[in-house]
């Protein structure tokens, strides 16, 4: 069986919501590594690879994703 090369509604809506609540101008003050990783988890919600990306914990991006303003919408 073939995954699904396109998103599904719920992912494309989640998307959007964290995009419209995001706190760009705190974004783009980041580190660039920080800075990737909220961009990335703006458009996955994925907090694992995010956090990664990061070279951060899951709790501490968590604690920075919160402080950009970005919902948790799964």
């Amino acid at each position: 069986m073939k995954a699904h090369a396109q998103p599904i509604k719920e992912d494309i809506e989640a998307r959007e919501i964290r995009r419209k609540h995001a706190n760009w101008e705190y974004i783009n003050k980041q580190p660039p590594k920080i800075k990737t990783a909220l961009m990335i988890y703006i458009e996955t919600g994925d907090l694992w690879i995010a956090s990664r990306i990061a070279g951060l914990t899951i709790d501490e991006f968590n604690e920075i994703r919160i402080k950009a303003n970005i919902p948790n919408v799964t």
